[in-house]
């Protein structure tokens, strides 16, 4: 028994971790291009870029205060900053956000 309910709980994580990313190629052009500017250092169109992310909503692993660093994906349609975002940590791992920080998904990068 105890080895079945083993079983089921690593499946289902295994799917939430799989529907809780994205590969590179499946975000919108916008996001591919704000990650390319966020790899290469900059430049950022906006002001807020590379501020620290505190997490507060919980929704990424749990890590010490600037370890994450937001960035504004433009949205198209929209005037400033709107609700886009890629969050960067430390150790090279990359967040996407379509909704103003309420989900993430992890960006898979090749």
């Amino acid at each position: 028994m105890r080895a079945t309910v083993a079983a089921l709980l690593f499946i289902c994580s295994a799917t939430l971790a799989l529907s809780g990313s994205v590969r590179l190629e499946e975000l919108p052009r916008e996001a591919r291009e704000t990650l390319a500017l966020v790899q290469a250092g900059g430049p950022f169109p906006f002001a807020r870029d590379g501020a620290v992310f505190a997490n507060r909503e919980r929704q990424l692993p749990a890590q010490s205060r600037g370890y994450y660093r937001e960035y504004t994906v433009k949205t198209p349609g929209v005037r400033g900053r709107g609700p886009r975002r890629i969050v960067a940590g430390r150790g090279d791992e990359y967040y996407y956000s379509a909704d103003h920080y309420r989900t993430f998904r992890r960006i898979i990068v090749p």
